[in-house]
């Protein structure tokens, strides 16, 4: 698992004071960085090798302004050329969202998915969610 802390800045929030709705899969795409190293060290976007292919989010409590968040990162599944990321964001020891999402190893001068190799497999999955 990768753990990450966020702490909300007030134009986080929407007008009912809450975290707006639009900030978690922004936050979930930031806390994947250590998972995007795994595939290139450098985060090189000129030689990037993944795109997201489907991602959803299941709200579970609201989250306010005040109060730091953790999000924490797992693989759920590797595929042949596949990936899941399952996140979890957690504020005051509360399970508030949670989401999917599916990333492709994939090749941009061929335009198609390229096979997961054993070494970035064996990496991911030392983050399984169990």
């Amino acid at each position: 698992m990768f753990s990450e802390k966020i702490t909300p800045r007030f134009s986080d929030t929407d007008a009912l004071g809450h975290i707006n709705n639009t900030m978690i899969p922004v936050w979930f795409e930031g806390a994947r960085n250590p998972i995007f190293k795994i595939f290139m060290p450098t985060l090189n976007l000129q030689k990037w090798p993944v795109i997201l292919a489907k991602m959803d989010v299941e709200f579970h409590a609201q989250m306010y302004f005040d109060h730091d968040i953790e999000v924490k990162s797992y693989i759920k599944k590797v595929g042949n050329s596949s990936f899941v990321v399952y996140q979890e964001l957690w504020q005051q020891q509360k399970l508030c969202a949670s989401g999917n999402a599916v990333m492709v190893n994939f090749c941009y001068q061929s335009q198609k998915a390229k096979p997961i190799s054993d070494n970035i497999r064996k990496q991911l999955e030392l983050h399984l969610f169990v």
